[in-house]
């Protein structure tokens, strides 16, 4: 051991005492933090199958290889960064001693060989990470790019830590190697071999490394532990937890059903509600531990940004952002929360401890890409700032950004760490809502329409009835409970049984059904709203009293059937979701199932047999709430499929990538007055395919996407026979010839013949956006 190695061997012994202490700090103040949040009992157990989904998701990496080349690189520089931490123990020694190895495995030929294999690919792995931020670099795409608004300065500094030390690892073998001080077999260090041709003979060179190695790490070690948000490094360590405690326990993404309202990790009663109660999160320290430990997990990495509809049609919200920003807030109110300040004490920043609440102009960097203000002055200033306001009010969040989000999950289905987007979003709708009253006026129709009639439009209950005037055999109706003999209740949804675009598509179903020899009924007048759009606005209250009513009638329905024979079919994905995963919450447990799935099971069987070619070209959008939400991906395809002669397309956006119709998170009822339409958009992509038929499996999608398509007829930027059909449809035009009368085909020629046109049209007051009975619009005064 030299003077050089002394001095430098020193340093680093010292610089670890700085870091560990710093670190250490660092890790109870986070956790300080996270406990100010409200409890949830629900992420603990069971425990097997979550340490199996943890292992599936972190060593498979199976949310990263969903982009398969950034996944692939970002395995190689996981495994490095854990993998290879005892070089940083050997490094250590090496800093003292040049021929130091690890006790017992230094000299282990496959421990040298997974060090230079992993060694390979951190540094190959790292490029190829670099070089996909700067491809897709703010300064080259704009608004368009997923690093957009992230911070690119830490995304540099963690890149570059993480290539030098991969260099290093590989460099100290190869110096020793070229000093002769390596005694592992030669096979095990194929890499490092090739390299030690650079080197000299100096032993010194590898003491220098590996304090350059050393050091780097320990500087990145301190950096972070001074920078509680800067989550592109500490997820390395958080997002373990963040997947363990995710919201489903079986491994799925916390899509589909909506969380029950909690205050203090019980949820409410809302018959008789405590009155401390918190309803929804008005303020950072009402969100979970586990929205709090979401929000110190972002990467930053802008998946979610890059899928979401809103952000890419021209408006302020971006998931990733509202993270950020909730995190950047959390820890900004963190010593109020933790109990070392009161607000207004005076040790903030301006004399007097007067709260000085300035908004500040959004920088370039980030907040004026979304809207969102940064606050300066004391950090009274920041506690003091309300959760969701305007930029005047100094707002955390905009409530442009809140309410621009159409639930579709694109977010939570992208998020490689799991986080929970669409509950903190809604959780946040819920305190604006319910104890604010603060949303889209329109919006406030729809739900006066909700509790009066029991149905978004405010049409007569007794209009459910209506389509089934025009069915060619008798519709039963249930009354009071199911005959026996009945294997499925058909559950119509409002959308299904007033507007006229998806009434074709009950009438369809039904006919489908009856072909088949299903024994079916409905409940007709005795339907009510499931309470889906409530719900996603934010109005728990209303959806609570709408579920309850249809679980009292469902259970009355189906009162002495057993599990397994609790049957209900329905053509609405948002009706789906809710009787299917949501209405468990509330003692109602049903078989159900979407029409595609039971169409596509009766097809499959043989009972439904398409004769008839159908030769058209045909695009297949998948509505969220069907797809990403319940992962119904094949059925609808699987009919289309059955279909002679008809040609299929996927659009580029599918699947779990989909692209929103704009219908979802009770945005059907909103104005979209931001950016350009969704619906737009979504049916450009679609009409780039030049199809002949568009079809889908949702009520919401046909009316967003017809009215599109109509929109681009009227400028002739679509051909006059391209049509919105539910896959229903196009399955009952393939089971008789043309011209047969079934009653939910009866739109004139085949798609694509000369003549036809689209037949979605709905009638007035039932159009996007109209909420009213008759030619009400938006804003308009309850029907009574």
């Amino acid at each position: 051991m030299g003077p050089l190695q002394v001095v430098l061997g020193t340093l680093c012994v010292l610089l670890l005492v700085v870091a560990v202490v710093l670190a250490t700090q660092a890790v109870r103040k986070m956790l300080a933090v996270i406990k100010t949040g409200q409890p949830d009992g629900t992420r603990f157990g069971p425990v097997g199958p979550r340490l199996k989904n943890l292992a599936v998701e972190s060593l498979g990496h199976t949310r990263m290889l969903k982009w398969s080349t950034i996944g692939a690189a970002h395995w190689f520089v996981m495994v490095g960064f854990y993998g290879l931490f005892l070089t940083l123990v050997e490094a250590f020694g090496e800093v003292f001693d040049p021929a130091f190895h690890l006790p017992l495995i230094g000299t282990w030929g496959i421990w040298n060989l997974f060090v230079d294999v992993i060694g390979l690919g951190t540094v190959l792995g790292i490029l190829v990470l670099i070089v996909i931020r700067q491809k897709d670099h703010p300064r080259r795409t704009g608004r368009n790019g997923r690093f957009t608004g992230s911070n690119e300065g830490r995304g540099y500094f963690v890149e570059a830590v993480v290539l030098v030390i991969g260099i290093c690892i590989l460099s100290i073998r190869a110096a020793k190697i070229a000093s002769g001080l390596d005694d592992a077999p030669g096979w095990s260090h194929p890499v490092s071999s090739a390299l030690s041709n650079l080197f000299p003979d100096n032993a010194d060179l590898v003491s220098v490394i590996a304090f350059v190695k050393i050091v780097v790490s320990l500087v990145w070690l301190i950096v972070i532990a001074r920078n509680l948000t800067m989550g592109v490094a500490w997820h390395r360590f958080s997002a373990f937890f963040n997947i363990y405690f995710k919201r489903e326990e079986s491994g799925a993404v916390a899509l589909g059903p909506m969380q029950p309202m909690t205050s203090g990790g019980v949820p409410i009663d809302f018959e008789d509600p405590d009155e401390d109660a918190v309803f929804g999160r008005g303020k950072i320290e009402d969100f979970t531990w586990k929205g709090m430990l979401d929000f110190t997990t972002c990467t930053e990495c802008g998946r979610c940004q890059s899928q979401c509809p809103a952000w890419n049609t021209g408006k302020p919200l971006s998931p990733k952002m509202v993270i950020m920003d909730l995190r950047d807030h959390l820890y900004a109110k963190a010593p109020y929360l933790v109990g070392a300040r009161e607000v207004g004490d005076g040790k903030g920043d301006s004399a007097g401890g007067e709260s000085v609440m300035t908004p500040e102009a959004p920088s370039m960097e980030q907040t004026w890409y979304s809207g969102f203000a940064r606050v300066q002055g004391t950090n009274d200033a920041q506690a003091e700032r309300p959760l969701v306001g305007t930029l005047e009010e100094g707002g955390v969040i905009d409530p442009d950004v809140l309410w621009s989000c159409t639930n579709c999950g694109a977010c939570v289905e992208q998020c490689p760490v799991d986080i929970e987007h669409v509950d903190h979003i809604n959780d946040m709708r819920r305190y604006q809502t319910l104890i604010e009253s603060s949303f889209p006026s329109e919006a406030g129709v729809m739900l006066r329409n909700l509790e009066n009639r029991g149905n978004p439009w405010g049409v007569s209950p007794s209009t459910r009835d209506e389509w089934m005037k025009d069915m060619p055999f008798p519709v039963r109706q249930v009354e009071g409970t199911i005959d026996d003999d009945v294997e499925y209740l058909f559950w119509v949804g409002c959308a299904g049984a007033i507007d006229d675009r998806a009434k074709k598509v009950t009438k369809a179903v039904a006919e489908l059904l009856h072909t088949a020899g299903v024994e079916f009924a409905v409940l007709g007048s005795g339907e009510t709203c499931t309470g889906d759009p409530a719900r996603r606005m934010g109005n728990e209250f209303v959806f609570q009293q709408l579920a309850a009513e249809n679980v009292e009638t469902l259970n009355t329905v189906f009162e002495g059937r057993e599990a397994g024979r609790r049957k209900i079919v329905a053509t609405c994905p948002h009706c789906f979701n809710s009787i299917n995963r949501e209405y468990p919450q509330l003692g109602g447990d049903y078989d159900v199932v979407h029409h595609t799935q039971l169409l596509g099971q009766l097809v499959e069987e043989g009972r439904l047999t398409p004769v008839t070619p159908i030769d058209r070209k045909v695009t297949y959008h998948d509505p969220c709430f069907l797809g990403r939400h319940n992962k119904v991906y094949t059925p609808p395809r699987e009919i289309l499929d059955s279909v002679q002669g008809l040609r299929t397309q996927e659009m580029h956006r599918c699947k779990d990538r989909g692209f929103c119709c704009g219908a979802g998170g009770a945005r059907m009822w909103m104005e979209e007055k931001i950016g350009s339409r969704i619906n737009v958009n979504r049916t450009e992509e679609a009409l780039e395919l030049e199809p002949d038929v568009i079809s889908t499996a949702c009520p919401f999608c046909i009316t967003m996407l017809s009215d599109a398509v109509n929109s681009k007829k009227e400028k002739g930027e679509a051909a006059e026979h391209v049509e919105v059909l539910d896959v229903s449809q196009i399955l009952l035009r393939s089971m008789a010839p043309v011209g047969a009368g079934a009653a939910g085909a009866e739109s004139g020629p085949q798609p694509g013949a000369e003549g036809a046109t689209d037949r979605g049209t709905a009638p007035q007051g039932t159009q996007h956006g109209e909420t009213q009975q008759g030619q009400s619009g938006p804003g308009a005064a309850p029907a009574e």
